[in-house]
């Protein structure tokens, strides 16, 4: 578990973005989908808190506003869709959405329906819901910040304060994961060792290489989701 977590914290230090899709595949598999998606709850919000902290005054709160108010209101449905369905179906849900919305960033799909006001409002509903009940929120902000033209230095701290937000938000709906205190204390050195290690690449791996990488692991990671869940059937 603690290797999973400084992998995923390491990759989103050093792209940006990328913890939850590819820790979560992993960490569903080997703590159950709701354990899982709640600790991925935790580990994400803290990375993004801690590059947060750094970069908090390019973060722009009117153009963010929607997308909050947007994932407010889908959290709670979220949370309890996937309180009520059965593990292996969960899995099976999760990941083909990893997989889905992976394959739809690594193709920089064009949607017109993601831009302005009314497309903030779409891509934050659809990462609430996605983040509460998969741990997986980052991909539809990322696909709205595309087709609204943004730059990556102005995406970062943006994705990274609505990462504090969003998480914050389905931890809420959910409650804490219910882990013993040496895996807490196994996750929290994971974050650790990661941040320092992304932040040590980040300078020596080009960004477009860091950014395949993270969506080929997070695909790799979805469709063994996915077949995990389809054994359990």
């Amino acid at each position: 578990m603690g290797g999973v977590i400084l992998v995923g914290a390491s990759v989103q230090r050093l792209a940006g973005v990328g913890f939850a899709l590819v820790a979560v595949p992993a960490l569903v598999v080997l703590l159950g989908p709701a354990e899982g998606v709640a600790l991925s709850n935790c580990a994400a919000g803290a990375i993004s808190a801690i590059g947060l902290a750094t970069e908090w005054r390019q973060v722009r709160l009117v153009a963010m506003l929607p997308l909050v108010i947007a994932a407010g209101c889908t959290v709670p449905v979220g949370a309890l869709v996937a309180a009520r369905l059965p593990a292996p179906v969960l899995l099976i849900g999760m990941g083909t959405l990893v997989s889905a919305v992976v394959l739809l960033v690594m193709r920089g799909v064009r949607m017109p329906a993601l831009r302005g006001a009314k497309g903030a409002l779409a891509a934050g509903a659809a990462s609430g819901f996605m983040n509460s009940s998969a741990g997986v929120g980052g991909p539809a902000v990322s696909l709205y910040a595309v087709n609204a033209g943004w730059t990556v230095r102005e995406f970062v701290p943006n994705a990274q304060f609505y990462g504090v937000v969003v998480n914050a938000l389905s931890l809420t709906a959910k409650g804490l994961p219910q882990l013993t205190t040496p895996a807490w204390l196994l996750a929290g050195a994971g974050i650790a060792a990661g941040v320092v290690t992304g932040t040590a690449l980040a300078g020596r791996v080009p960004e477009s290489r860091a950014r395949r990488i993270v969506l080929l692991l997070a695909l790799a990671g979805g469709l063994a989701t996915a077949g995990k869940g389809l054994a359990g059937l």
